[in-house]
């Protein structure tokens, strides 16, 4: 039975599911081979997880300059490994990262390249769902080794027990005059998105309108709104009074033609039949 190679998706050494999604496709074309590259050590660390999906051989793939390089180092793996081990196919994640990888590598060995596979079949056909998933077409590659880029979350996961048997891929020496050096690398730090631009309303009738569209703690009724100053658990304004300007005056209540008329300026709103509701409520 040939080889499919797929490539292991992970992060130190924590395999991601995309990758059990691909060595249940390889099994279905042939026996699943998994290429691991990384530092030293990292093929040890996932080999275990490999072996629950079927893995049947583990190629590590490893050197020190495997993590400080985009891209370049997991397609010299690749090439290397599919020049001696003549795979029935390549499989490899359709993520950004996945498919400049697919992409380079076919075009090193002279291959075709199928993108963004949710199935596939023991022929190595694939399936896409093209235009929006309007269409559903089968496409296979024609020359050379099949590189696909499969989709994740498109092929349901299924273990099986597998050998996992290492052995040791010797990578070419980067050029570094054609590869992209990663010089520094920083945790993504996430903060809490304002959930309020705290807007100056000029008119509360405006206000009471967005707040009722923008704001998601309000939970009043059409008629009464949220200022901008009020959070969860404090008492709104309500939207049929406003506060005098001047002390010692009392307020104007504010009827419901105001609110539709500042908070709804559509052309409508200025035709006789709004005009003679606004003089009938005077």
């Amino acid at each position: 039975m040939s080889e499919v190679l797929i490539l292991v998706e992970q992060v130190d050494g924590d395999v991601k599911k995309v990758t059990f999604e691909l060595l249940t496709a390889a099994r279905r074309i042939g026996e699943p081979s998994a290429v691991v590259v990384g530092t030293p050590g990292t093929a040890a660390k996932v080999r275990d997880a490999l072996a629950g999906y079927g893995a049947a051989k583990v190629y590590a793939a490893e050197s020190e300059d495997a993590a400080g390089y985009l891209v370049t180092p997991k397609v010299d793996a690749l090439a290397t490994i599919a020049g001696t081990a003549n795979p029935a196919a390549i499989l490899v994640a359709g993520s950004s990262e996945g498919k400049e990888v697919a992409g380079r590598l076919a075009v090193r060995i002279g291959s075709g390249l199928l993108v963004d596979a949710i199935d596939l079949d023991a022929d190595g056909i694939a399936t896409q769902s093209i235009f929006g998933g309007a269409y559903t077409v089968k496409s296979k590659v024609g020359h050379g080794t099949p590189v696909i880029t499969v989709r994740p979350g498109a092929i349901d996961a299924e273990p099986a027990d597998g050998p996992a048997e290492q052995s040791g891929v010797d990578l070419p020496a980067v050029d570094a005059a054609k590869a992209t050096k990663i010089l520094s690398r920083e945790p993504v730090v996430g903060g809490d998105r304002p959930i309020w631009p705290r807007p100056a309303w000029s008119c509360p009738a405006v206000a009471a309108s967005a707040a009722r569209r923008a704001s998601p703690w309000s939970k009043t009724s059409p008629m009464h709104w949220a200022p901008p100053s009020a959070r969860p658990g404090q008492p709104s304004t309500p939207a049929t009074t406003r506060t005098s300007s001047r002390s010692g005056r009392p307020a104007r209540p504010w009827r419901r033609s105001c609110i539709s008329r500042w908070a709804s300026p559509a052309p409508s709103s200025t035709g006789p039949a709004c005009r003679r509701r606004r003089r009938s409520s005077r």
